[in-house]
């Protein structure tokens, strides 16, 4: 009987521990979600084509694609091909902020950025996450995920500006805890921005976005 009991509470506590590691942590706990709509997302694409070649929302999904031969956003712009979505109305100075979608990547997409907290100094940000070959990464490394191709995940990228760190998470687990890089204003964007080495054909899907903050008045 005795080792009955020793028995249960270590078995629950290894149930515990399994179900930690397979569901992860929620980053969104003790932040609250901001109000968001479609007025919040500016779509950023080839300055000459209409947003419906290069953007399409059904079903809850926000669908971006470029290809390496497109114009960039603007005319004055020496930047590479980019369809991305910048939210606009929460820039940000100070405090904690996250993001937070479902993203989508499929095979035929290499060398894009699929989200960037944007502003930093000397950098023009203080995030990139970047696909290559089915890798995702922290700018080009370290890598983050092995394999996001072609499924669905979950993404968090939390900017605690005063303490100057960044965290990203993925499908709940913590991949990546590092410093900020500067610059006074910053934002978020997500989509497909062409980088060094990219595919013909780049695309990314998106859903459930939300912005987050810790003691926001709205």
């Amino acid at each position: 009987m005795k080792f009955a009991l020793v028995l249960v509470p270590m078995y629950m506590c290894l149930v515990w521990l399994f179900f930690q590691q397979t569901v992860g942590v929620d980053p969104t706990v003790g932040f609250t979600s901001l109000p968001l709509d479609q007025s919040n997302f500016k779509i950023q694409r080839p300055y000459n084509v209409p947003v419906d070649k290069r953007y399409s929302f059904v079903d809850g999904v926000h669908k971006m694609w470029v290809y390496k031969t497109d114009k960039p956003h603007s005319p004055h712009s020496h930047t590479n091909p980019r369809t991305e979505i910048r939210i606009q109305g929460y820039d940000f100075s100070s405090g904690v902020w996250q993001f937070e979608g479902h993203g989508y990547v499929p095979k035929v997409t290499s060398g894009a950025s699929i989200m960037q907290i944007f502003g930093g100094s000397p950098h023009a940000t203080t995030l990139m996450l970047w696909t290559y070959d089915g890798t995702l990464a922290y700018y080009r490394n370290p890598v983050l995920v092995r394999n996001i191709y072609s499924r669905w995940f979950r993404l968090n990228v939390i900017y605690d500006v005063d303490a100057n760190k960044v965290q990203v998470y993925i499908d709940g687990d913590l991949k990546l805890e590092t410093t900020g890089r500067g610059g006074i204003s910053h934002f978020f964007k997500f989509g497909v921005y062409a980088q060094d080495d990219d595919s013909h054909y780049m695309e990314s899907r998106w859903k459930n976005i939300k912005v987050l903050n810790k003691n926001y008045n709205v």
